[in-house]
């Protein structure tokens, strides 16, 4: 076990908040914990940097959501996407602005939690939390929470956030229920400068076999990300899905660096996010976009709010004030990210019949582009877009009338209004 700034008298010491994980939500949390001044302490059981299977593809959203004087760790700026519906109908969209950023999640996590310390965190490592407990023998009185790790070592706190994960062990005692589990399959492939020249500055998004599935290609200097996603119980279906998806590429000569999986889980709607003095963000409370499963921004927006209502927790001297501060702390995320994944399980909905449509809407419909480059760079969100846009609202409307009927899904190879390969006009 290893430890930072940590003192042989946790047991008997009383933190204002304890952050269970040190990812993006984690760490977003405990620095904005931290800033306020209050005793802040942050727990990861594995020791940093440590790899995680991510895209890490940075859009506005997660950009906006950083500690100030944070420095994005850039692998790639992407200019460029190049759309296909399994392996077919290719075109490629270009702007003159950047329409988001690709980081190494090692870096880019580490970085995080340099920042929650020096706002005055602190960080332990190596360490595992078993069970959080709020009544009986190991909790003083009822202001405090008993955060008991592998080995017996008890941890108090007046707030505990958890961030430790899709398979969140604080997420089982706040009792998150899950809507969605997707399985995700990435591979780093470090290839020749020649290869890693023709994908500079530009991704590849392929719309896949299975329903809702879809598979990336993001470029990080020498290494490229490749990656699959799809509906947890398609495993086999999966992995074949990748193993085309690669080869198709040209890419299965080169060995990978790192093969890796992940369950991702996307909260019911009714799902709670705290229960007494313990709030969830992240991944561990089921924080997701649907319909790409993006999970990054959501993580930080969600941590960073997940740390401020820890420390009006922290300070709360009864049930009814905690109850109060847990439900404003929902509030607030249902009412930002809340309505985001609303939109994104229709758009999902609809993609999962109509993959095609979305294909050619993206490659060949302004209006469509447009909508997308906003979203990464940050001008909007899903939710802003369908709220204040009526050809958008209007545009939604029509997926769920396509989803309500039950109407057949497109042919795997999909439809382009190009009906055909091509190169996108320079836009944005």
């Amino acid at each position: 076990m290893s430890s930072e700034n940590s003192s042989a008298d946790d047991v008997q010491r009383v933190w204002d908040v304890v952050v269970v994980g040190a990812g993006p939500a984690g760490a977003s949390a405990a620095y904005a914990a931290a800033v306020t001044g209050r005793r802040v302490l942050l727990l990861e059981k594995a020791e940093l940097p440590r790899y995680k299977t991510c895209g890490g593809g940075i859009i506005g959203p997660s950009r906006d959501a950083l500690p100030p004087g944070f420095e994005l760790p850039f692998r790639d700026r992407v200019h460029a996407v190049t759309f296909s519906h399994n392996g077919r109908f290719a075109r490629t969209r270009r702007s003159r602005q950047m329409l988001f950023g690709l980081i190494n999640r090692p870096e880019f996590d580490q970085q995080l939690v340099e920042h929650a310390q020096k706002a005055g965190a602190e960080l332990r490592t190596g360490v595992t939390v078993q069970r959080v407990e709020q009544h009986g023998s190991s909790v003083p009185d009822r202001r405090t929470v008993a955060v008991v790790l592998q080995g017996g070592e008890t941890l108090l706190a007046r707030a505990v956030v958890g961030a430790d994960g899709s398979a969140s062990r604080i997420g089982a005692h706040v009792g998150v229920k899950l809507d969605q589990v997707d399985l995700g399959l990435e591979a780093e492939i470090p290839v020749p400068e020649t290869v890693a020249e023709d994908w500079k500055g530009r991704v590849l998004i392929d719309w896949g076999p299975m329903p809702g599935s879809y598979g990336w290609v993001f470029p990080k200097g020498d290494t490229l990300t490749v990656g699959v996603i799809s509906a947890r119980g398609e495993g086999a279906a999966t992995k074949r899905y990748l193993a085309d998806f690669i080869g198709r590429l040209g890419l299965a000569g080169f060995e990978p660096s790192i093969s890796s999986g992940h369950l991702t889980r996307c909260r019911a709607d009714d799902s709670p996010l705290s229960r007494g003095r313990v709030l969830v963000c992240g991944d561990a409370a089921g924080l997701l976009e649907p319909w790409t499963r993006e999970g990054i921004s959501f993580a930080l927006r969600s941590g960073r709010l997940a740390g401020e209502w820890a420390v009006r927790i922290a300070e709360a001297h009864d049930a009814v004030d905690t109850r109060r501060q847990a439900l404003n702390y929902a509030f607030a995320v249902k009412a930002g990210l809340g309505v985001e994944m609303s939109v994104g399980k229709r758009m999902l909905a609809a993609f999962e019949r109509r993959p095609g449509l979305f294909h050619a809407a993206l490659t060949g419909v302004r209006p469509a582009w447009r909508a997308f480059t906003d979203i990464t760079r940050g001008r909007t969100t899903l939710g802003e877009l369908v709220r204040s846009h009526p050809m958008a609202q209007r545009a939604l409307n029509v997926m769920d009338r396509w989803v309500g009927a039950g109407g057949a899904q497109e042919p795997r190879e999909g439809r382009s209004l190009e009906g055909r390969s091509g190169e996108g006009a320079r836009e944005g």
